[in-house]
């Protein structure tokens, strides 16, 4: 960018320590005429002077009504930043109350059965998804079908294989369901939330899937707190009733 000749004499007698020569109305308007991106640049600069009062004429520049837009614009951007804040806290409740409910249906669980039934069925209605299913790793295959809707049983290594070694929380915005974790439902599911489950150390590994038909229902930049919560709460609940059959 070219410098003024008043901006070389500032800068050279500012080097031999003499004071900055006298700027004028003129100089101003040079630099301004020079420079007319300037304001674009230095908002600041412009909110802080007094401006004119509003004219006609066809010269006079109406700083007061650029001023008033651009104000317009910010309170326009506050209030759609307002807006989706509360939206977002509003959800945010909402979810909160529906974890708290699913976690007293799993507490509320008096037997192994009604416990599975809770996970499959309770959580698929309180969380508002399609399908909610349990998975566990097993050796041995069984020998007749698992008598537990919603309850599939995995070969070895089928969770990691699915989520990733070491991934203990998966969401997925668009997808294909896995048969092997959604079952017959697998075809339905658009989007779905992984969590590993270790119910014990002596247990085998499994997985919580939650699936709905809706993509972009669940998506990587969201937070994983409450569903972790409600997965520890699961694997608190099978770690009881698998120290009962003991």
């Amino acid at each position: 960018m070219s410098q003024s000749p008043e901006d070389i004499a500032d800068r050279n007698n500012a080097a031999a320590g003499r004071a900055p020569a006298r700027v004028t109305a003129r100089h101003v308007i040079d630099y301004l005429d020079r420079h007319p991106e300037f304001l674009m640049r230095h908002p600041d600069v412009l909110e802080r002077q007094k401006l004119p009062a509003r004219q006609n004429g066809d010269r006079i520049a109406d700083l007061q009504t650029y001023l008033l837009e651009r104000l317009r614009g910010d309170v326009a951007r506050l209030r759609s930043e307002q807006d989706d804040l509360l939206a977002n806290s509003r959800d945010n409740l909402s979810t909160q109350d529906r974890v708290h409910r699913a976690v007293l249906s799993l507490l509320g669980a008096a037997t192994f059965e009604q416990l599975i039934e809770a996970v499959t069925t309770d959580l698929a209605i309180l969380l508002d998804v399609d399908v909610v299913t349990l998975c566990i790793e097993s050796e041995t295959p069984p020998t007749a079908p698992v008598r537990y809707d919603g309850l599939f049983l995995l070969r070895p290594g089928t969770v990691d294989e699915v989520m990733g070694p070491g991934v203990e929380v998966m969401l997925r915005d668009e997808i294909a369901g896995e048969p092997a974790v959604f079952g017959g439902a697998a075809g339905l599911v658009r989007s779905d939330a992984l969590i590993r489950l270790t119910p014990h150390e002596n247990a085998p590994t499994g997985l919580i899937a939650f699936g709905t038909r809706h993509p972009g229902f669940f998506n990587p930049g969201q937070g994983t707190e409450l569903l972790t919560f409600l997965a520890r709460i699961i694997e608190h609940c099978i770690r009881n009733w698998l120290t009962r059959s003991l």
